[in-house]
């Protein structure tokens, strides 16, 4: 069967890293640290995928400019005091594989830094399955259709030739705005119904889920 998506293109955090949970904690022990009041689990969730500085701006609104730097930096620590153990969510690496041997394009539209998404990618071993990347601290961060877009035209694809794969409907809203289209993954960030309301291709429970549909649609 022909192939019907040339590129598909993942989200990171969420989507690809079981890294959900850190990004919460790490947000509200950046507000314990300064005193601010703590946003709960579902605040931190739902900016997941966004730029740093846009996400502290919206699960800690309010806050003086002049403590927006001190958040970020504490943000940095305790993020980065776990990053070590963070890993793939099971299946992952396969599907990727996979994919890469069947001669799909693949790249990663995040919103990590630069130096975030290199970190990653590296420990955990993927960066040679991926053609391309786009991040938040690069280009304009989701759903801005920036990094789809640049993407697309770097390697050279039309919108209907991409798939984009995410957890929240950041990405989904991103692949939206690009003209392309997606498919969501509960195990991540946002819930179903909140992703099911952006009407993607498909809503998948993991990569045993993804896997399947690749083998039959992609």
């Amino acid at each position: 069967m022909a192939k019907r998506y040339d590129l598909i293109v993942f989200d990171w955090d969420g989507t690809v890293m079981d890294s959900t949970g850190v990004i919460a904690g790490s947000i509200q022990a950046a507000c314990r640290d300064l005193g601010l009041d703590e946003p709960s689990d579902m605040v931190c969730k739902h900016v997941i995928g966004l730029g740093l500085h846009e996400a502290l701006r919206q699960a800690v609104p309010g806050v003086p400019e002049s403590k927006r730097g001190d958040l970020v930096e504490r943000y940095r620590h305790h993020y980065l005091l776990q990053d070590g153990t963070l890993s793939l969510y099971e299946g992952a690496v396969q599907t990727i594989t996979e994919l890469h041997a069947a001669g799909h394009w693949l790249a990663v539209a995040t919103g990590k830094s630069r130096i975030g998404l290199e970190r990653a990618m590296k420990t955990s071993g993927m960066k040679p399955f991926f053609h391309t990347t786009r991040t938040a601290d690069q280009t304009f961060s989701k759903p801005n259709p920036a990094m789809l877009l640049e993407i697309m035209d770097e390697i050279g694809i039309e919108a209907r030739r991409v798939l984009m794969v995410g957890d929240t409907t950041h990405d989904l809203q991103m692949a939206r705005n690009a003209g392309v289209n997606a498919i969501g993954v509960t195990h991540g960030a946002h819930p179903a119904e909140q992703l099911l309301a952006m009407q993607p291709l498909a809503l998948l429970d993991d990569f045993t889920g993804l896997r399947s549909w690749f083998k039959e649609h992609a």
